[in-house]
């Protein structure tokens, strides 16, 4: 295991030594930048040829009827790959790029180091969270491969015969995480069974993997229709119903009576070690834990006044804990029906659609649209999410809303849940940061949740800007999604680093937040099983909005929301230190004119 300073090496000081610190040569050198963007070029292509799945996503198909190789050796190799690019980046003389490039040298060299990092600690021997997993995303696999000729059935058919090998390969990380206590807590694999026991069938009619089957695009002929049919029906019933059986049966009797009883990261092999390296990973911010959980008990009580005020506006008579009662429990909040949850959010996101020209220069060319979140994963699933498309494909963007227990799913949280998960949160975030063609394609596909998740929580508050919230219940519910961000940083590093149980973090989420009791409980079982990753939010979002009341200052009349946010969005999905370094930019230009 290696030193600490050298796992987790603040980003923030890489880009000062690159770029903030005004290390750029006043003429570039044509050579280091060829020389960089080769690199780039090598290191992408590799990433292609070892994950297939993520080259379909991009838009490359060379590979498209195979599934990543995930095994021990393949862990091994990625890794010495890895250190290889670090070499050849280091060998280059940083000092000779332009400031543009000693930008994308320090991102680069930063994932390439977060990648050694993920290796030493050996993050892939926990492949699946309380929420999600390969099982889960392979699930999926129909949506998000390409389905218009014979060939690209036959693709689609071998990656169902794929699944016991792939599957077979995961259950093997898994085992040697058991081995050496590097598994999630026991505590939340409640009901994950769920995510298996939806795809075993006995009619393949039934299963999610035979939609692609039912009805064929006009570019595979009539001739073709009953061969495909035939080959699918026996992968789906002698590969991937097999398969999900064998992972039930592995998770029942062995991962999880052996995951660990404990909770915290902190209780992992190198564990407190582990989780400094995961706040600085998720924020890309050089902070301790103990900064994070300071900062999330002062957000929390700001927020707490303010949801105070909006109370008093209700006219409700009663304490805190009466209001939230009254929220979770009275029926003009919640739909009757998943239809009825769906319209609603459907028609939050179009009034949204009609306000974004106002706010936003550049909009992404990509549609999307509203589903409900597929019945496999919906129980333990959160309220809502962004599904990026494949590039080149015919798929819009997705905005998930969960239609299970309807009872948990309040209207007052859809114009904040909507706002965040669709426009202008991820969907027009995501899209853009794909459409930037003069970005290096590790950079227009990468995503960094301070940044991306940050965006997300500043959309909400947008919201007010743009006009929405005008009800007090549903403005609650805006506070409410803040409050529970802001709750993220007690929780998460109360659970990693200070002991906390699972029942103290749902009691604290629970007296803090109008969420739905079901919510809170998945919602902190997503916290226990993927650590650090809950911090970006609340982080992100301080951090632009810090950005944005700086612009607004030096700027005065000058200051235009709509120019702000092409300098916030057109870079893709960067660190804070980078985004704080090109508002910089736009705040001198503007200033010239």
């Amino acid at each position: 295991m290696k030193k600490p300073s050298r796992l987790a090496f603040p980003l923030a000081l890489i880009l000062c030594a690159a770029v903030l610190c005004g290390s750029a040569p006043a003429s570039a050198d044509s050579d280091a930048t060829a020389r960089l963007h080769d690199l780039f070029d090598r290191a992408w292509q590799y990433h292609l040829q070892e994950d297939p799945l993520f080259a379909t996503s991009v838009g490359v198909h060379d590979h498209d009827d195979l599934l990543p190789d995930e095994s021990l050796a393949a862990q091994k190799r990625h890794d010495e790959a890895t250190r290889g690019f670090l070499k050849e980046l280091q060998a280059i003389d940083r000092g000779r790029l332009s400031a543009e490039e000693q930008v994308n040298y320090a991102m680069f060299e930063s994932g390439l180091r977060d990648d050694i990092a993920s290796y030493e600690f050996r993050e892939y021997e926990i492949p699946i969270n309380a929420d999600s997993g390969f099982q889960s995303d392979f699930s999926r696999l129909a949506d998000n491969v390409p389905l218009d000729t014979p060939k690209d059935y036959d693709n689609y058919i071998a990656r169902l015969r794929a699944f016991p090998a792939y599957t077979d390969q995961y259950i093997e990380l898994m085992k040697e995480g058991i081995s050496r206590g590097m598994t999630l807590p026991r505590a939340v694999l409640t009901g994950i069974e769920g995510t298996m026991t939806a795809h075993i069938v006995t009619d393949p009619a039934k299963s999610v993997f035979w939609a692609p089957f039912e009805h064929f695009p006009v570019g595979v002929p009539a001739s073709e229709h009953e061969r495909l049919r035939a080959a699918g029906r026996k992968a789906i019933l002698e590969s991937v119903v097999p398969t999900y059986q064998h992972l039930l049966d592995f998770m029942t009797h062995e991962y999880i009576p052996k995951a660990r009883p404990t909770l915290g990261a902190s209780e992992l092999p190198n564990g407190r070690v582990y989780y400094d390296y995961l706040v600085r990973h998720f924020t890309t911010l050089d902070l301790t834990a103990e900064q994070v959980h300071q900062t999330g008990l002062s957000e929390v009580a700001r927020i707490q006044k303010e949801m105070d005020e909006v109370i008093r506006q209700t006219g409700f008579k009663g304490d805190f804990a009466a209001f939230i009662k009254f929220l979770r429990t009275d029926p003009r909040f919640y739909a009757k029906t998943p239809e009825e949850l769906l319209m609603h959010a459907s028609f939050i996101a179009k009034r949204i659609d009609g306000k974004l020209p106002a706010f936003f220069k550049t909009l992404p060319r990509l549609p999307y649209t509203v589903q409900p979140v597929p019945a496999s994963i919906a129980p333990k699933y959160t309220g809502g999410r962004y599904v990026e498309a494949p590039k080149g494909s015919t798929q819009p963007g997705i905005y998930w809303v969960n239609t299970y227990a309807l009872e948990t799913r309040p209207f007052y949280n859809q114009e904040a849940l909507t706002l965040h998960e669709a426009v202008p949160g991820h969907h027009l975030q995501i899209s853009l940061s794909k459409e930037q063609e003069n970005l290096p394609n590790f950079r227009r596909y990468s995503y960094l949740s301070a940044f991306g998740e940050g965006w997300g929580l500043y959309s909400e508050h947008l919201g007010l800007e743009m006009g929405f919230y005008t009800d007090p219940y549903s403005n609650f519910g805006r506070l409410t999604y803040e409050m529970w961000r802001a709750c993220r940083l007690v929780v998460d590093t109360g659970l990693h680093t200070k002991g906390w149980t699972r029942q103290q973090a749902i009691d604290y989420m629970a007296s803090h937040t109008a969420l739905a009791l079901h919510e809170v409980e998945t919602e902190t079982d997503r916290y226990i099983s993927w650590p650090g990753q809950a911090l970006a939010y609340k982080i992100g979002e301080l951090k632009i909005r810090e950005l944005r009341a700086k612009a607004e200052k030096e700027l005065g009349s000058k200051f235009d929301i709509r120019t702000f946010h092409d300098a916030v969005l057109l870079n893709g999905s960067v660190p804070l230190p980078v985004l704080e370094e090109a508002v910089n930019r736009y705040i001198a230009e503007a200033k010239k004119g």
